[in-house]
C-alpha cells in the first residue's frame, strides 16, 4: 500500500471572509463586479479544504487559472492511485487505508511544486493530514453554511459519505462534528449562492491579505 500510495501519477494568522459582498472583495464599475487585480504568487501551496458541496474542485481550478497554477485534486490522485473508488478503498486494502493514502499522496503533491490542490472531503480532518498541511502549505477552507452544502450534494450520486434521503441529517452531523477542525485552517472564505468568479475573487484577496501579513518580506512577483 505504501509504494501504491508514494507513487507519482504523472505565527498562524487567520483571516475569515465570512461576508459575500466587502468592499474589498467586490467592487463595481457601473453595477458590474469587477474582478481585483492582484500582485502576488503564493509562496507555498494552496491547499482548498471543506466539506462536499463547498466548491473545492470548481473553485480550485478557477483559482489555479487566476495564479497561472497547476491544479490537483487529491481524490482523484487517490484513487489513481488506489486503482478503485475512495469509497471502496478501506474495504479494499484495510481500516485506516484511505486516511494513509491521502496523507501519502496529498503531502506527495505539496511538496511537487507551488499549486493549488483540492482536498477530500474529510482529509483535513485527519490528524496527521493536518498538521502537514498547516506546516506546508496555506490551508483554505471552503466554509459553506447546511443550506449551501444540501442544494449542492443533494440527488447527486458521487457522494459515497451521503445516504439518499438522510443528507440533510448527515450533514448537520458532519459539520458539528469537523467544523471545529476546519477552522484551524490559515484562511475561511464563506461559499455563498454566488457566482463562482466571485468567490474565487474573495479567496484571492484573503489569501493576499494572509501572505501580506504572514510573510511581510515576501516579494512580489507579478500580477495575477
Amino acid at each position: 500500500m505504501a509504494n501504491m500510495f508514494d507513487s507519482q501519477n504523472d505565527t498562524n494568522k487567520k483571516y475569515d471572509f465570512q461576508s459575500g459582498a466587502s468592499n474589498k472583495s467586490e467592487s463595481l464599475n457601473n453595477g458590474k463586479h469587477v474582478s481585483p487585480i492582484v500582485s502576488f504568487m503564493p509562496p507555498k501551496p494552496v491547499v482548498l479544504v471543506g466539506l462536499m458541496g463547498s466548491g473545492k474542485t470548481s473553485i480550485g481550478k478557477r483559482l489555479a487559472k487566476r495564479f497561472d497554477l497547476p491544479f490537483c485534486d487529491s481524490d482523484q490522485e487517490v484513487e489513481d492511485a488506489a486503482g478503485c473508488a475512495i469509497g471502496d478503498i478501506d474495504s479494499v486494502f484495510g481500516e485506516g487505508a484511505l486516511q494513509e493514502g491521502e496523507l501519502k499522496v496529498i503531502s506527495r503533491l505539496i511538496n511537487q511544486c507551488v499549486q493549488v490542490i483540492a482536498t477530500g472531503c474529510l482529509s483535513f480532518t485527519y490528524e496527521d493530514t493536518r498538521r502537514y498541511i498547516k506546516e506546508h502549505a496555506i490551508s483554505v477552507w471552503l466554509k459553506g453554511d447546511l443550506e449551501t452544502l444540501l442544494l449542492r450534494v443533494t440527488g447527486k450520486k458521487d457522494r459515497p459519505l451521503l445516504e439518499a434521503g438522510k443528507e440533510k441529517e448527515i450533514l448537520e452531523k458532519m459539520i458539528d462534528d469537523y467544523y471545529p477542525l476546519l477552522e484551524e485552517s490559515d484562511v475561511t472564505v464563506t461559499t455563498l449562492d454566488e457566482p463562482a468568479g466571485i468567490t474565487v475573487d474573495r479567496v484571492i484577496i484573503a489569501i493576499s491579505d494572509f501572505i501580506k501579513s504572514t510573510y511581510p518580506d515576501y516579494h512580489i512577483l507579478r500580477s495575477v
